[in-house]
């Protein structure tokens, strides 16, 4: 893998302007002092509960496959309309 690639994946893990490779790389370890305090201050704890469609639908006592469902139908619905639109409804009345 290239480095510029490696890079970038962990980007979002170390603030850049905190972890120097200067100071990532420095062996004994004394420099990474900013580094833990920056994560120091991150909050600890359960995360907040997820309010998004999967919670709603198919988590706990509310549990149902009928959004799915209505999904797939939907999207079914959707393509066949456009297949009549685009094609099916020019065969109607004459065949090819």
């Amino acid at each position: 893998m290239h480095a510029s690639l490696i890079r970038r994946s962990l980007g979002g893990l170390v603030p850049p302007k905190i972890a120097t490779p200067r100071l990532v790389s420095g062996g004994s370890g004394e420099g990474l002092g900013p580094l833990v305090e920056f994560y120091s201050k991150l909050p600890k704890g359960n995360a907040a509960p997820k309010t998004g469609l999967k919670a709603r639908f198919a988590n706990g006592d509310n549990a149902s496959g009928t959004p799915y469902v209505l999904g797939i139908l939907t999207i079914f619905g959707i393509g066949y309309t456009l297949d009549y639109q685009m094609h099916l409804k020019h065969h109607k009345n004459h065949p090819h």
